[in-house]
């Protein structure tokens, strides 16, 4: 057995660092610079009026350091504000100055109760300009922080957001005022917030983006978890690169006195420890995910709820820290491999592109710090509960699913059609996430497919993320097509192509297809009357070809039973009927 990924048995205890609680009072050329954690000793967190504070004052105490910037406007009219700190040519975003100097963009509060990375961010930018920390970096590496995301969720200000939590005494809410969950609309992009987001990240183009979370479930000893994108799946050149992030991170975490993970820890089964754990690539739906299939490296952060507000804070720092020491190092060669993983991306067409996975049957048992449990049934729901001891230490022998394998795949097509119709529900998400297309100058035909679409359930969650989920598969056939001007025309030559394949083919997860966008073509227009089409079977049943279909589908006793069913045969085989029922409007050339 053996601990899991560079897991550390060190059972010392987390040491905060002397001065920790006042470090900030002890600078009296900057008393402003304070943050509320700091000055109630870890206790409580500022609302977002200390960011608006805080923001434009780091600027005006380092001028030629920091700047302070909006850069969204949330749906209840607040400023989204980041600061960018470095040298000073390079406080402004473009292309050319993101190649020659490396962007690192921390993000914290996307889910605003857990907002750590908030106020260890600024404690962390403070220190650097300051020189107390990491001297020089500026040198090497632009950071660019935007201190809450889901800025409106961190006003919904209450004691209780998140009761499997330690600290702080008060904390913002999950999602948005709109009730999205940021962290699940990276591609879809429903939410203002994200389309900022994405437009500053598209803008700075960090090859290192850094999403700061606070998981929570099970009671364990590890307390902090670095899930480094791409990993299991996507470009070598970048997956060497975070290879060596990880393993150089993990290191400083445990120098630190953390207890590092770099998967995720979330039990196969709720609730049940010795279920093991599975390593997984993140969806694109995800920050790290997203940012990955974009040929970058990015990196989730979740500090351990059950651990108290100061110590995660501190953890976070230290994360921090750790990622920026090795931007300064290798985020050249990190642009070199991101540069790499851009051109192969650019010969995707005519291979498989893999668009979900799963977990092999290989398993390995790891040594994870856990507390003594146990498993009784609940008087309440009636179900098995753990209970956990956190004064009783151990070490858990548990599986651990190191590899995965492609679930899902499609072929990558030469291009994709998206018809004039649907034009309105694309075009600005294409732009958003930089994926290349043309508008077509005029009426264009050929040779294409389409995808036929067969519903295979009903969504078992009604609602999710404001959109109504089916089931269903389907098949490609070749059509003659005609494409009106004004539809847009997706080539697949490109280095955004993985993220035209999730957005676009009907097999991805996350294609506006998968996300309900389109349901109205799940939905039949056009009817015949019952005794119109008694006439049309009567007059059909003379083909003996059709004739011998019906008898062979009236086999079926819930076809034979079902009049609707038994006309409907018929009418589909009637020129009266939809041609565009359950047919995919987006096109591909192969």
């Amino acid at each position: 057995m053996r601990p899991l990924h560079y897991l550390t048995m060190t059972f010392a205890p987390f040491a905060l660092p002397l001065g920790f609680s006042s470090q900030l009072r002890a600078a009296p050329t900057q008393p402003d610079l304070s943050t509320r954690a700091e000055l109630s000793l870890w206790m409580e967190t500022g609302r977002y009026e200390e960011v608006e504070r805080l923001c434009p004052a780091f600027a005006k105490a380092y001028p030629s350091k920091v700047r302070c910037f909006q850069f969204g406007t949330t749906p209840e009219g607040r400023p989204m504000l980041a600061m960018a700190v470095g040298e000073a040519k390079y406080l402004t975003a473009s292309p050319t100055k993101s190649e020659q100097r490396p962007v690192v963009l921390f993000q914290g509060g996307i889910h605003a109760g857990e907002i750590d990375g908030k106020d260890a961010g600024f404690w962390l930018i403070r220190d650097i300009l300051n020189g107390k920390t990491l001297p020089n970096v500026l040198r090497k590496v632009t950071l660019v922080f935007v201190p809450v995301f889901n800025v409106d969720g961190h006003e919904r200000f209450g004691a209780n957001n998140r009761p499997n939590q330690i600290g702080p005494k008060e904390m913002g809410w999950r999602v948005t005022a709109q009730n999205f969950n940021l962290n699940r609309d990276y591609l879809k992009t429903d939410a203002p917030e994200t389309r900022a987001m994405i437009k500053l990240l598209k803008e700075w183009d960090p090859i290192l983006y850094v999403d700061l979370h606070v998981t929570d479930g099970a009671k364990f000893q590890h307390d902090i978890a670095l899930m480094i994108e791409p990993s299991l799946s996507g470009p070598k050149t970048l997956r060497d690169e975070t290879a060596g992030l990880r393993a150089g991170a993990l290191k400083d975490l445990q120098k630190a006195g953390n207890l590092p993970l770099s998967t995720y820890p979330s039990f196969i089964k709720d609730d049940e420890p010795q279920s093991g754990i599975a390593a997984s690539p993140a969806s694109v739906r995800f920050s790290n995910g997203y940012w990955a299939l974009s040929n970058r490296i990015a990196v989730l952060v979740e500090t351990h709820s059950w651990r108290p507000y100061a110590h995660r804070v501190k953890s976070t720092y230290e994360a921090m820290k750790s990622l920026i020491y090795h931007a300064a190092e290798s985020g050249v060669a990190w642009r070199k491999a991101a540069h790499i993983a851009e051109e192969e991306s650019k010969r995707l067409p005519g291979t498989i592109f893999p668009l979900a996975y799963k977990n092999t049957t290989k398993s390995e048992t790891i040594d994870f710090l856990g507390y003594a449990y146990t498993r009784t049934k609940s008087n309440v729901s009636g179900q098995l509960m753990t209970r956990y001891d956190a004064s009783k230490p151990e070490v858990w022998h548990i599986p651990f699913f190191p590899d995965v394998e492609p679930k899902l795949s499609a072929a990558v097509p030469r291009s994709y059609m998206i018809p004039a119709a649907y034009r309105g529900l694309y075009e600005e998400r294409l732009k958003l996430h930089g994926i290349l297309f043309e508008v077509l100058p005029k009426n264009w035909e050929g040779k294409g497919k389409a995808f036929h679409i067969k519903v295979t359930g009903q969504p078992k969650i009604p609602v999710n993320e404001s959109h109504q989920r089916f089931g269903y598969d389907g098949t490609w056939e070749s059509i003659d097509a005609k494409v009106l001007a004004g539809s847009l025309k997706v080539d697949m030559n490109q280095s955004q192509a993985k993220l035209a394949m999730f957005l676009l083919d009907p097999a991805s997860p996350d294609s506006l297809l998968a996300w309900g966008y389109m349901n109205q073509i799940f939905e039949r227009k056009e009817y015949m009357e019952p005794y119109v089409a008694e006439e049309v079977a009567e007059a059909m049943l003379k083909d003996p070809q059709i004739k011998a279909e019906f008898d062979e589908r009236l086999k079926d006793p819930e076809f034979a039973k079902d009049p609707d069913k038994r006309l409907d045969f018929f009418a589909a085989k009637h020129p009266s009927f939809d041609q565009l029922y359950m047919v995919y409007p987006v096109l591909k050339m192969d």
